[in-house]
């Protein structure tokens, strides 16, 4: 569930982040971007998709928590907070957009050292129907991966 993206003139890595609600820590390890001198305008990055197979957005209002917001979709807020490229005790702020899981769908964010096996059996699957849903996969730390249910 990634794609391509080219950067723009004026755009730096916190923005492109925060265009794809990704963290910058995920986009230097997905582009091997351990020096910022290396981020430039024109250059291709790797970058998260939200399929809007998966998917649903949710616009976020004053007063409005991570807890809260996961509450109302009946969605475990640590999972809410990991797709969205948060931490549970970071801020969210009016007019956000998050992502939220739609139903029929189960999510997996991966770690250190998960082979493709290892997360066919996380979700129950077969090999064919995991790659199918998703077509790209880096097995890095931090990339979501779908099951339809």
């Amino acid at each position: 569930m990634f794609e391509s993206y080219r950067v723009a003139k004026g755009e730096d890595l916190q923005s492109v982040a925060n265009k794809f609600n990704t963290s910058v820590k995920i986009l230097q390890d997905i582009n091997n971007l351990y020096y910022l001198d290396d981020f430039r305008e024109g250059m291709e990055l790797i970058v998260p998709s939200a399929s809007k197979d998966y998917f649903n957005y949710y616009v976020v209002e004053k007063g409005d928590s991570l807890y809260a917001i996961s509450k109302k979709y009946n969605i475990n807020p640590e999972l809410l907070a990991s797709m969205n490229g948060l931490n549970m005790e970071d801020y969210i702020y009016p007019n956000q957009q998050l992502l939220i899981p739609k139903n029929g769908y189960s999510y997996y964010i991966t770690a250190d050292g998960d082979t493709i096996d290892e997360v066919i059996k996380v979700f129950n699957s077969n090999k064919d129907k995991f790659l199918k849903e998703n077509p790209t996969i880096y097995l890095m730390a931090g990339q979501l991966l779908v099951n339809k249910k």
